[in-house]
């Protein structure tokens, strides 16, 4: 019985594949250079680290995943323009009524008597309520400078547009550069600041008229949380 012969080994892919593109010999030639005689790259072995290095890195890399947490849960602030899409900025039409103010106005009052120091609670009330409160600019011009105007009821005496002047309403909003006022006729009203100045009165019960002062809206073109380290400087407007 004759043997078989052995099956001869497949040829390997590479091999065939730059024989159809090349030459036998160019094939042959490109096979050993550039598959057999291929140089392999190894990366030098690394000591083995510490235990204490590899509780550090551990450690570390716990810390980056609470980091990527806490950041990707911590709410974005909206932008003015997310505001204005969303409406936060606008004062429903249910809610632009003058009477819903009118408490807020009462509030203000009271708040505005006891930074000026005229009210019940004021320095040295025992006399206050014997005399007149002594008011002027140089002292309570700061005062009022960094006080917060939400809930005052506020009148343009001077502007350049005339056609401000008289206007009249409780502040609804106090942004940098307006205040918006609401009316009695329950209507919200924008008046800039810039050129304009406007007066409020505020009652003291030891007094039979109330304490009348205006302001500036100029000095006033700062949000009201940021008026409060604000240094305020007296000047003439020869404008108005």
């Amino acid at each position: 019985m004759a043997a078989l012969p052995a099956a001869s080994a497949p040829e390997p892919l590479a091999k065939t594949i730059f024989r159809r593109a090349l030459p036998p010999d160019d094939a042959n030639a490109f096979f050993n250079d550039r598959v057999l005689k291929r140089p392999l790259w190894v990366r030098p072995t690394s000591p083995t680290p510490s235990s204490r290095a590899v509780r550090r890195k551990a450690r570390k890399a716990l810390q980056d995943r609470a980091k990527k947490r806490a950041t990707s849960l911590k709410p974005r602030p909206l932008s003015a323009v997310d505001k204005r899409k969303l409406g936060l900025l606008e004062i429903p039409k249910e809610q632009q009524k003058y009477e819903i103010y009118v408490p807020l106005h009462t509030l203000w009052t009271g708040y505005m008597r006891d930074i000026l120091g005229v009210g019940a609670g004021g320095a040295g009330n025992a006399q206050v309520e014997k005399r007149a409160p002594y008011i002027t600019a140089a002292s309570s011009g700061p005062v009022l400078a960094s006080a917060d105007m939400h809930g005052a009821l506020l009148e343009v005496v001077r502007a350049r547009c005339v056609s401000r002047v008289g206007l009249k309403g409780i502040v609804v909003r106090d942004s940098k550069y307006v205040f918006e006022l609401i009316t009695e006729k329950n209507v919200v009203k924008t008046v800039p600041k810039e050129h304009s100045v406007f007066r409020f009165y505020i009652p003291v019960e030891s007094m039979d008229k109330p304490l009348v002062f205006e302001i500036v809206g100029e000095q006033f073109q700062t949000r009201a949380p940021e008026r409060a380290n604000k240094k305020v400087k007296m000047h003439y407007q020869p404008d108005l």
